[in-house]
């Protein structure tokens, strides 16, 4: 689990990128725009991009029906994703590793997506609604944090580039899956 907050830091700031579940594609990473946060030297990894997931809702509950309306919600913190330039001086590593780190964002992404479907379309309790939405909440945000740190273990943090090829493919599969529930 540590190293999953290692990697992924879900904390907000003042500064950041955000996209709602009524986008249809990721933002698409670049070095400049996205990373303006400062290296952590103790890191050993070599980029950071940091993310928070928020939801929120409104309800209207009758005797028998709750029904919400959710806001979902994906930020990308650029003064909290860093990169180490001195790490990455060839073009060719650079360019592998944003790929990799763009797989975060797409993570996110079907998270973003997941949680849109999973949290509008449950029933819930009246009397128990607010408890059962964050326990699902719960449950998603578990999921794909074992996805991230599956990404990373596999990939070994987008130097295996096998590994790499066969993530691509599970997140684009993944996310043609998402949007054709939508």
């Amino acid at each position: 689990m540590k190293k999953l907050f290692a990697l992924i830091s879900f904390i907000i700031t003042l500064s950041f990128i955000s996209f709602k579940q009524d986008n249809y594609t990721p933002p698409q990473l670049d070095w400049a725009t996205h990373y303006k946060g400062k290296a952590d030297k103790n890191s050993p990894f070599f980029a950071l991009t940091a993310m928070t997931w928020k939801y929120s809702y409104n309800s209207t509950a009758s005797k028998t029906k709750v029904k919400i309306d959710l806001t979902n919600t994906l930020s990308i913190d650029v003064n909290r994703s860093w990169v180490k330039w001195d790490k990455i001086t060839e073009p060719k590593i650079r360019e592998s590793l944003l790929h990799h780190e763009q797989g975060h964002v797409n993570i996110e992404y079907i998270l973003l997506k997941e949680a849109d479907r999973v949290l509008k379309n449950n029933e819930y309790s009246v009397r128990n609604y607010k408890t059962e939405i964050a326990n699902l909440a719960n449950q998603l945000s578990t999921y794909f944090n074992t996805m991230q740190l599956n990404y990373d273990e596999e990939t070994e943090h987008g130097s295996n580039h096998k590994m790499q090829a066969r993530w691509d493919v599970i997140i684009a599969d993944k996310t043609r899956e998402v949007m054709a529930l939508q």
